[in-house]
């Protein structure tokens, strides 16, 4: 008999017991399925036994590792939906659009197919099919995937240094995913999808922030940009990591990233050349959510308009902080610096209108150590110059509500990395921006990484609630992400996530991480230019940070 200590009560079992045989005694407890559990503070699938005394918690779909788990089930499940309507067609997980993944198709598409798709993923998932854990030697899998045409797999599995693979197989399908995955399709209980255009649905599944499916919303912005940064990967042969890779093996990533810097440089340009073009726009306001490169671009920014001629002055929201004494808590008791009710919106909307109005003000300065704004610098500007101000608020309505629309220029920035792992499994852009945020936290703030992912929950928290539901109003967006990025963060984040003790809650986190980054061969430095978005997370750049 072995000891197992649930919600802190100690409870008897027969040793070698299955951690689904325990579950069945707390699925009452969660809304949603239980879907994974955590032995001694390790995530394990549900088909694992217990042997030894041990801790063990369970999770549903709420928990942000589980939540990832039951997406990687959901497109297992869907892959299998489709091949038994389109037998020789297949899907291409593309990227996150609103609260749900925008799924492309090998063939055209109708509103009927999509119907259809989601009935067989229905009967799929009431047959409760399990979904089972091989290992096979990698020679044995590259094979396999070699004979189905899933070339990109196969060769993504040549820089593994494993000579097994743990594969997943449902029905008589086997895949490759870079996570755990539930143990049967009966415990994938919710999902939508959206007819989108004849090449493409959306899959929509329940989040960790609400508490059912949320309705879909198009973000017209954000997948025009994506489709835009698709189209330029495409331009430089690169649709997926394995097209990256060869890059790097070849000595050929040079001039990729002066290509892709170029790119950035132009678009910067041309937006810029807009903004002119718009004769009474006094005001350029930027936003996006964390680590998407905010002050980097409006540095970039301003010396494109400064080049074209006109005068500029930069301002940052967070020097409109609030008094720490008036700062707002979350519902745990401490600071939430990611709220609106944060910035002294009154002082920053008046002190920008009499900025515009010419008057002279006195510009605050927020001393982060004191938890106090400080005034030290009286100035004012002409007719001539444009303010650009940064911000994760920046696109709040509420923000400068004063100002006449034609007098402000709202853009939207985005981390958007369009490459490919392989057809099934994408690069997330959630985990691009916190590997940023590591990197920099770590090198330029001296944090280390368990002080980023403690914060990162709060942050993720603060995007949904203060970010996302403004960027439609956005006049324009800009992706930030850098082609090539992810090979370069690989060489500074692996040794700090290396470091994150067994012992601790972010272990799991970590090891997700280092599990992502194994498929990316690195990507040396010397030539990232200076100016470059990724010098404001390795260091080495020429703008302050």
């Amino acid at each position: 008999m072995i000891k197992i200590k649930i919600n802190n009560e100690i409870r008897i079992y027969n040793e070698n017991i299955s951690l689904l045989e325990i579950s069945k005694e707390f699925k009452d407890n969660f809304k949603y399925p239980i879907i994974l559990a955590k032995v001694d503070g390790v995530y394990k699938e549900l088909n694992e036994t217990i042997s030894k005394d041990c801790e063990l918690e369970f999770y549903d779909l709420k928990n942000k590792f589980a939540n990832n788990v039951y997406i990687n089930g959901l497109v297992f499940l869907l892959t299998c939906a489709y091949n038994k309507i389109f037998k020789d067609e297949d899907i291409i997980v593309r990227h996150s659009l609103d609260k749900g993944l925008y799924i492309e198709t090998t063939n055209e598409i109708n509103e009927e197919d999509i119907i259809n798709i989601k009935n067989k993923m229905f009967e799929l998932r009431d047959n409760n099919l399990n979904i089972t854990r091989i290992t096979v030697s990698r020679i044995d899998a590259i094979d396999y995937f070699k004979m189905i045409n899933y070339n990109v797999k196969a060769d993504l599995m040549k820089y593994s240094t494993s000579n097994y693979i743990t594969l997943y197989k449902l029905d008589n399908k086997y895949d490759y995913f870079y996570s755990l995955m539930p143990i049967n399709t009966g415990s994938l209980k919710d999902f939508d999808l959206t007819y989108l255009n004849n090449k493409g649905f959306i899959l929509s599944y329940p989040t960790i922030y609400s508490d059912d499916i949320p309705p879909f919303v198009f973000r017209k912005n954000v997948f025009n940009l994506f489709k835009d940064s698709r189209n330029w990967a495409k331009q430089l042969n690169l649709v997926n990591v394995v097209d990256l890779n060869k890059l790097v093996e070849n000595g050929k990533i040079s001039e990729v990233i002066r290509m892709d810097e170029l790119m950035l440089n132009y678009r910067l340009m041309t937006l810029a050349k807009e903004i002119i073009d718009k004769k009474e726009a006094k005001v350029i306001l930027l936003s996006g959510p964390s680590s998407t490169g905010k002050t980097t671009t409006t540095n970039k920014l301003t010396l494109c308009l400064k080049s074209l001629g006109k005068k500029t002055m930069m301002l940052s929201m967070d020097d409109f902080f609030k008094e720490r004494s008036e700062t707002p808590l979350d519902s745990e008791g401490n600071f939430d610096f990611e709220s609106f009710e944060t910035v002294d919106i009154e002082l920053f909307n008046k002190t920008i209108n009499s900025l515009i109005n010419k008057e002279e003000v006195s510009l605050p300065t927020f001393n982060f150590i004191l938890g106090k704004k400080e005034y030290n610098n009286v100035t004012k500007i002409d007719d001539d110059t444009i303010l650009l101000v940064e911000g994760i608020h920046a696109l709040n309505p509420k923000v400068l509500d004063n100002i006449a629309k034609n007098k402000k220029v709202k853009v939207y920035l985005s981390a958007l990395n369009e490459l490919g792992i392989d057809n099934h499994s994408r690069i997330s852009t959630t985990e691009n921006r916190l590997l940023r945020r590591i990197v920099r936290d770590n090198r330029l703030r001296g944090f280390n990484v368990l002080d980023t992912l403690e914060t990162w929950k709060n942050v993720r928290k603060g995007e949904e609630l203060n970010i996302f539901p403004y960027q439609d109003e956005a006049d324009y967006s800009l992706n930030t992400a850098m082609i090539y990025e992810l090979g370069v963060l690989k060489t500074f984040v692996e040794p700090l996530l290396y470091s994150v003790p067994l012992t601790n809650s972010y272990y799991n986190e970590a090891i997700k991480l280092l599990n992502f980054l194994k498929v990316f061969l690195p990507v040396p430095t010397e030539d990232i230019p200076k100016d470059s978005i990724i010098r404001e997370f390795i260091g080495g750049g020429c703008f302050k940070v």
